[in-house]
């Protein structure tokens, strides 16, 4: 509740459209499930990183294409596959992307304020008694 009130928070001083649902799924594994690797700030990061590239470029080349929300969709899942930086609240980012008129930019801009307002809420509410080591060492070989 208080990382969604922080973005909204953000979002209502800003005027910023940061209250995205994606990072209503990202609240879920940051707070319920910290020790999850799709809840890792890598996994968040570059999971948004990946899927906002992919569908802003998706709607670029193909706007209001609903057939390419669906292709950014999978390879946005694809390419975070094989990244190994999974995180499934992104992969509803290219979909965004279609829903919402944003320039390529805004995206970025809105997605990453989101997100460190939500892992750095999440670093302090693990520090807290009782703690929970967040971030996990994560190994990323084999």
């Amino acid at each position: 509740m208080l990382g969604m009130a922080l973005v909204g928070t953000l979002s209502t001083l800003t005027g910023l459209p940061l209250l995205i649902a994606p990072l209503g799924a990202t609240a879920v594994l940051l707070f319920g499930q910290p020790s999850s690797p799709l809840a890792q700030p890598m996994n968040i990061f570059g999971g948004y990183l990946i899927a906002a590239i992919v569908g802003v470029g998706a709607m670029a080349l193909f706007p209001a294409a609903w057939w390419a929300a669906a292709c950014a969709v999978g390879i946005a899942i694809a390419l975070m596959l094989m990244l190994r930086v999974t995180h499934p609240p992104a992969g509803a980012l290219p979909l965004v992307a279609t829903a919402i008129p944003f320039q390529g930019q805004e995206l970025f801009v809105f997605v990453l304020i989101g997100c460190i307002s939500l892992v750095s809420l999440a670093l302090v509410h693990h520090w807290l008694p009782p703690r929970v080591q967040y971030p996990t060492r994560i190994d990323r070989e084999g």
